[in-house]
């Protein structure tokens, strides 16, 4: 073997996810652990990727592990399996606290009047700045796997914004239909919106019903956590993410 050859794979084994350390991680998704091994493989290859190119930083004394930063990326990745890193391109920072964080808000009311006020999150993402995530909500998920992923809810909004404000309307394929899909999120928006004013009982977070940003944001976490919630309320919404997304997480899920 040359020094070259040497050289390029000692390169690319710094560059790869140790195996214990990938196994322990592929049990905070059963959407990973459910992906043909070839994805899995480009899984590996594309969190490897994502860490080379994005500064994961602690916030009031948080120190970051390599199984803190595999957990991260292995959540902000599969969204973007079949899009590419490409879409992560307007950010490369992530900021993680131990808890919630609080945040100042400003709101506008329905008569024009502005609102200042203080507000806790478990995550942030501001547009063409860094993503804020809580360490303590994502360990209560990996403890009790639900419906909820944190990663994958802001990361949609960092989709969210590539075209513009977030309003539920990333940027679309070619062979999409933007019509079609203001249609079928509008209608099933208004729809969680009215069960939830009525309180009548509804399978999708009600955190979605606070705007169309936020619907986005939270069938997409769904979508990969269980699909079969967005499939059976939602089945063109479903339908409109599988297209955008390009992976199907209710197929593969339904072989478990």
């Amino acid at each position: 073997m040359g020094w070259t050859d040497l050289y390029r794979r000692l390169k690319k084994k710094r560059g790869t996810v140790p195996e214990g350390l990938w196994t322990r991680t592929l049990q905070t998704s059963s959407y990973a652990r459910a992906l043909p091994t070839t994805e899995r493989r480009r899984l590996r290859e594309f969190i490897a990727r994502f860490l080379a190119t994005t500064s994961l930083e602690g916030a009031a004394g948080v120190t970051i592990t390599p199984s803190m930063r595999v957990r991260i990326a292995l959540h902000a990745c599969l969204p973007i399996l079949n899009l590419g890193l490409e879409y992560y391109s307007d950010w490369v920072s992530i900021v993680i606290y131990p808890g919630d964080f609080r945040v100042q808000e400003e709101y506008l009311d329905e008569l024009g009047v502005v609102h200042r006020g203080m507000m806790d999150l478990c995550g942030q993402s501001m547009a063409q700045g860094p993503m804020v995530l809580s360490w303590e909500a994502m360990q209560e998920e990996d403890r009790a796997p639900s419906d909820r992923d944190l990663v994958i809810h802001e990361c949609a909004h960092k989709l969210d914004v590539l075209n513009g404000n977030a309003n539920g309307f990333p940027p679309l394929h070619a062979d999409m239909n933007p019509r079609e899909w203001s249609q079928d999120f509008q209608a099933a928006y208004e729809r969680l919106c009215d069960t939830v004013e009525t309180n009548r009982s509804d399978r999708i977070d009600p955190y979605a019903a606070e705007n169309p940003a936020e619907f986005f944001a939270v069938t997409s976490e769904t979508f990969f956590t269980a699909p079969h919630l967005v499939r059976d309320e939602f089945p063109a919404v479903y339908a409109q993410l599988q297209r955008f997304y390009r992976q199907d997480p209710y197929r593969l899920l339904q072989r478990e």
